[in-house]
């Protein structure tokens, strides 16, 4: 099937291939040189009239498949891996730092059946949503590309993936948004994250339609749970887990003597200064590339002293602290075996040095776990915390689930009314050149001269009060935005007879269009 690379789409067996290739059909896309007087020149009028043709034939022949492809309405799917499926090891593979999103997005839409993607990738899942033209080609692309991209072998990748269609895909979006699919129930930075996708979609040139709407909605079912149910109250985060699991490990009469070091002063880095220091940590030193965020953490927390050492002393710094918390994006490990065997012994009273890894790609490689004295945890670790206050949480989550269906239904209802547009927009289409020509007709019969300019406007005004009042009950019948009893079954039947009785044809031509951007998208 498809690559990002050398693209060839394929639709009812054809294949349109890239520039400089020969195709199925027997057409030849690219420049091609030719002899005239023994120079060599490219032909490039040809070129065109030959690049026109195989767009022309290809076309016809999708046409002729299309069939295939309307009797299944474009789905929305995610496909994806969360801490729940999935350990960190496959995870970090798979991990699109956040700078590469519209790059994925834009190799994601270029797959022959994908037309809309968004990539959700964080320390504990990796999901990719997408509106497929067919489900299972679609569905097969998007792991093919996933299999690629991370080295992963496709059969492997299926043991660990989940994968949903339509009304589940995006229940399962707003649940994660809502922090219900959280490693942390309840925890708030995943609804940051959701924002994120559409702040950068919205950067990038958009996410789609469905998938723009899509997260949107899921902000707002997300906004909706942690303002109208009680399930942010007492929860934890990834960071507050982190640093739970470093005071459980650490001798208890010694826990908050332990010397403490943060690598990384992003969002998750400042929520692990901010919970050392809730639990009466009075000083903790944090290894930054540079010390401006450093300096805003220190103007807001007052209560921990907070020392900055620049990266290239983040060694010297390791040597002198019995906990190391690691949050940054590197994706390359920052600690090896042989630089913590190089590190002197922790002190005394903690005996074994600490690293509680919350980076993912993992910044501890996993060969650390290795050195004697040293003991390496990372967020699939952070479970044993997270279950001490997970049964309360679940009652809450029960509240909230009723907010995600309203929320639910408000989309599906959305994405519903999507299928009876373009009937509505061909059917006014038509009335409207009827009225036209018949306008026209009219004012030649009664001839331009004998009319004011007042006549005429009212003659225009009546031609097209008529084809109002007459389209009212029609487009009434085509209306499935949840307003009223109509089901969604009711109005497609309604706009099927509609498009038989004046032949609209819409569906085949909403096909036809999306096939012709795949071929003029797979010809440049």
């Amino acid at each position: 099937m498809a690559a990002v690379n050398g693209f060839a789409t394929a639709f009812g067996g054809v294949k349109v291939g890239t520039l400089g290739r020969t195709n199925p059909l027997g057409f030849k896309v690219g420049p091609r040189l030719a002899k005239r007087g023994g120079e060599i020149r490219c032909d490039v009028g040809t070129d065109l009239e030959e690049k026109k043709a195989a767009s022309v034939a290809a076309l016809e022949q999708f046409k002729i498949s299309a069939d295939r492809y309307m009797k299944e309405q474009s789905s929305i799917a995610v496909i994806g891996l969360s801490v729940h499926t999935a350990p960190v090891e496959m995870r970090e593979k798979l991990a699109v730092p956040e700078a590469q999103w519209p790059h994925a997005i834009s190799e994601l839409c270029s797959l022959n059946h994908i037309e809309e993607a968004a990539v959700l990738s964080t320390c504990n899942r990796m999901e990719i949503y997408v509106v497929a033209l067919s489900w299972n080609r679609g569905i097969k692309e998007v792991i093919d590309w996933m299999a690629k991209t991370s080295g992963i072998p496709a059969e492997e990748l299926r043991q660990h993936l989940f994968m949903l269609r339509d009304s589940d895909a995006t229940r399962h979006l707003f649940e994660v948004s809502a922090g219900l699919d959280s490693l942390v129930l309840g925890e708030g930075q995943i609804l940051s994250q959701v924002k994120q996708v559409v702040r950068v979609g919205q950067g990038s040139g958009g996410l789609g339609k469905n998938i723009d709407r899509m997260f949107k909605d899921a902000i707002t079912a997300g906004k909706r749970v942690r303002t109208e149910t009680n399930i942010s109250s007492g929860a934890v985060s990834v960071s507050s887990a982190a640093v739970e699991l470093a005071l459980m490990k650490l001798p208890k009469t010694h826990c908050l003597s332990a010397r403490m070091l943060l690598i990384g002063a992003g969002k998750m880095g400042k929520l692990v200064i901010k919970h050392l220091a809730s639990k009466g940590c009075k000083q903790v030193v944090v290894v930054n590339r540079s010390v401006e965020k450093v300096d805003a953490i220190r103007g807001e927390m007052k209560d921990i002293e907070i020392i900055y050492r620049p990266l290239d002393e983040m060694m010297s710094a390791a040597a002198e602290a019995d906990v190391i918390f690691t949050s940054t994006a590197s994706e390359t490990p920052l600690f090896l075996k042989e630089h913590v065997e190089a590190l002197p012994l922790a002190s005394e009273e903690i005996g074994t040095r600490l690293f509680i890894d919350i980076s993912v790609p993992r910044n501890v490689g996993s060969c650390v776990s290795g050195v004697e004295n040293a003991r390496v945890y990372n967020v699939d670790d952070l479970k044993e915390v997270v279950e001490a206050n997970k049964e309360d949480r679940l009652r809450k989550a029960m509240e909230a689930q009723e907010l995600i269906t309203q929320e639910l239904i408000k989309f599906e209802a959305w994405r519903d009314s999507l299928e009876t547009v373009p009937t509505i927009k061909k059917l006014r289409s038509y009335a409207d050149r009827i009225r036209g020509s018949e306008l026209e007709k009219c004012l030649q019969k009664i001839g331009e001269d004998s009319l004011t300019k007042k006549m005429r406007k009212s003659i225009e005004e009546l031609s097209t009060g008529i084809v109002n009042k007459l389209l009212h009950g029609p487009l009434q019948h085509l209306r499935c935005d949840g307003s009223d009893s109509r089901t969604l079954d009711e109005t497609l039947e309604n706009m099927h007879a509609l498009n038989r009785m004046f032949s609209l044809d819409t569906e085949k031509d909403i096909m036809e269009r999306k096939i012709k951007a795949k071929v003029e998208k797979a010809q440049t």
